[in-house]
């Protein structure tokens, strides 16, 4: 299977929901499984591990609201917003209750996503990303090396015009442990998609819309710890356990992970220990 090809019986579908349109793949049997990604990066990074699941789930893997195949609307790229798209998404295919595997910005999406809606979330997996206006979220946000989160406007939209491979290069080569690992194949991919009309500025606005994140977070977490289980995963060469530590903030019953020998992109980097520990704790 190519890497970004998706087990045959899935099907691909734009759902209308919340004031905009998500691009969706779903399809295996049984309870039920949402996949989110974040950025640099679109839904089918999931492929493999949707191959995995939907031996036993159905799994549904959207991009999300300005991201690859999805619309890319003016506004709602506060993650409160994607939280209630992603409910949308769940209704539109008659899914009530999922288990919630997320990356990056898809951990942000899911976060809100469990605090709106905590009683629809059985099983939620966290991979690699703080959130915004939790723990130590002023720490973080010092680290030269994080910079993006700040960098948008039109200026920087013309810098990057044209020019979107050599933008998400760096991405893609200071947050592996092993870029190489990061594949010719999979960078062209993605390079394309971040290259259609709008895709980069709605990027840019998902990093925009942190400071009104964390106002909501903070909201989210005056109303009480997440109940389900929580798996906290982070990359070795990256988070590593840290995401365990922001998670305590926000739930009662957190478990620690680690992927060995990989940075932030662990589905490039190490696929195989990502999908195993999914499964075991989605089989828990």
């Amino acid at each position: 299977m190519a890497a970004f090809e998706f087990p045959p019986d899935f099907r691909t579908q734009q759902i209308a929901t919340n004031g905009t349109t998500i691009h969706v793949r779903s399809g295996g049997a049984g309870p039920a499984v949402l996949l989110l990604h974040g950025y640099g990066e679109t839904g089918d990074m999931w492929a493999p591990m949707a191959a995995d699941l939907a031996r036993d789930h159905t799994v549904v893997v959207p991009d999300l609201r300005g991201m690859g195949l999805s619309a890319k609307p003016a506004s709602g790229y506060d993650k409160k917003t994607q939280g209630v798209d992603m409910a949308g998404v769940l209704d539109a295919l008659s899914i009530d209750k999922v288990d919630l595997v997320s990356h990056d910005i898809g951990i942000m999406v899911g976060y809100a996503l469990a605090g709106q809606y905590p009683n629809r979330v059985t099983r939620f997996v966290l991979i690699d990303a703080p959130l915004p206006g939790v723990g130590p979220w002023e720490e973080i946000l010092m680290n030269p090396l994080l910079w993006h989160f700040r960098f948008g406007g039109p200026d920087m939209e013309r810098l990057v015009a044209g020019r979107e491979r050599i933008y998400l290069d760096r991405f893609w080569n200071e947050f592996s442990a092993t870029p190489s690992r990061f594949s010719e194949a999979a960078r062209e991919h993605y390079a394309k998609l971040y290259a259609l009309p709008g895709a980069m500025h709605s990027g840019f606005m998902q990093f925009a819309a942190f400071d009104q994140d964390a106002i909501d977070n903070k909201a989210f977490m005056a109303k009480g710890k997440l109940s389900m289980p929580v798996l906290a995963i982070g990359g070795e060469k990256s988070f590593g356990a840290g995401v365990a530590t922001i998670m305590q903030f926000v739930a009662s019953n957190v478990r620690e992970g680690v992927i060995p020998d990989s940075g932030h992109w662990i589905m490039e980097e190490n696929p195989r220990a990502t999908i195993a520990m999914v499964r075991a704790f989605l089989e828990s």
